[in-house]
């Protein structure tokens, strides 16, 4: 079968699986010679509008924007302590470009071995460790848009990761291998170790055809939870030759998160502080991002994100932020729990709406200067807009 085919087989399959099928993921269980396997799938779309001078061009006559965010199917296989998944976009490219050694279509293909909370092993294209808001999945964020502040994380990137989860206090919390965030909570600490490849789908980093120009990336993330009250992590990584030239500057990234759930309420603090963006010595950013959220009933969510960003370039200073005032509307949701836990089975049906203000020096920041970081992952807006996003999830 040729790929364009194939691409557009999976796609049929993709559609009729996301408006088809229950509201939870559809799950196999097969027991053969003593051991159980256990094949899971899921997937969600995002369905948006957008409006505003942010997203309108001045020469356009539209006066909203539709598109979507994600479309995406995937399954996890669970066997014994073998865990694996694959993760699939479908608003993704799917052209013979290629990244990280896989194609942008593919979110996630690993495989892993549990030996036990504190020692998990996987390998293959993975979501990195380094950044707190950037490992919450897609389908659980307080507002609809990941914020300019992801153009610094690493992103996916394909490699060898070794993990642990749950450490030192004999809570037993659920955590099961696969997970990248922290929606599951625990007492104790927890660790990842990656190398990878050259982390070429972050905004901040360019890719290079040449050999002499490629090497290996380096990350490592520690944590420490205390239940669904508090949750906190430090990340650092590095990758090399970052302008995707040999003589460009490796690009280093520092983050820090905090995340607090008290009932209907959360809380969230994150710092970003990344050095030599695209291998330029001295294109330097740092960030703060700043959440609260609060479910005035059992069905509607307030939310307000602040992200704030200090960029350094060609001796100049920009500064600027991007506000998002948010409503969630939780459409027959599985439960009226407001934990941490809970709160992610009630994803299924949502409706988010945001007004999002911009400030600062929105005409000076520097990524109009680069247009492969403009283009890169998460959203910056120059001015006001309004979103709306429908999402089902299953």
């Amino acid at each position: 079968m040729k790929k364009s085919k194939t691409i557009k087989v999976a796609t049929g399959l993709a559609f009729i699986l996301l408006t088809t099928s229950s509201s939870s993921a559809i799950s196999w269980e097969h027991k053969n010679a003593g051991s159980d396997a256990k094949l899971v799938l899921f997937g969600f779309s995002q369905i948006g509008v957008e409006a505003g001078k942010g997203v309108i061009k001045s020469d356009s006559d539209a006066k909203v924007k539709f598109g979507a965010d994600r479309i995406r199917l995937g399954w996890k296989y669970f066997s014994g302590n073998v865990v694996g998944k694959v993760f699939l976009d479908f608003n993704q490219a799917t052209d013979d470009k290629e990244d990280v050694a896989l194609r942008r279509v593919i979110k996630d293909a690993f495989v892993g071995y549990k030996f036990n909370k504190a020692l998990q092993v996987k390998a293959g294209l993975i979501k990195t460790p380094v950044g707190m808001g950037f490992t919450i999945p897609g389908w659980n964020l307080d507002v609809i848009k990941r914020g300019f502040d992801k153009k610094l994380a690493f992103e996916r990137d394909t490699g060898l990761m070794i993990s642990g989860r749950d450490i030192g206090f004999g809570n037993n919390g659920k955590v099961n291998g696969l997970e990248m965030g922290h929606e599951r909570p625990w007492k104790g600490f927890g660790y990842d170790i990656m190398i990878a490849n050259q982390s070429t789908r972050s905004g901040a980093v360019k890719k290079s055809k040449k050999s002499e120009a490629q090497g290996n990336a380096y990350m490592g993330r520690v944590m420490f939870d205390w239940g669904q009250e508090l949750h906190t992590e430090a990340s650092y990584g590095t990758s090399p030759m970052a302008g995707g030239t040999k003589d460009s500057e490796d690009y280093n990234v520092f983050n820090f998160g905090i995340d607090s759930h008290f009932g209907r309420s959360n809380l969230k603090f994150e710092y970003y502080d990344v050095a030599n963006i695209q291998g330029r010595e001295g294109w330097d950013m740092k960030t703060t991002a700043v959440t609260g959220t609060h479910f005035v009933t059992d069905t509607i969510e307030l939310a307000v994100k602040d992200i704030r960003g200090s960029e350094k370039l060609d001796g100049q200073t920009s500064d600027v932020s991007n506000t998002y005032f948010g409503v969630n509307f939780y459409l027959n949701p599985a439960n009226n729990k407001m934990d941490r836990s809970s709160k992610r089975k009630r994803n299924s049906h949502k409706v988010m709406v945001n007004y999002v203000v911009a400030g600062g020096d929105t005409d000076l920041f520097n990524t109009s200067r680069a247009e492969d970081f403009k283009k890169g992952t998460g959203s910056f807006y120059r001015d006001d807009v309004i979103l709306a996003q429908y999402q089902f999830k299953f």
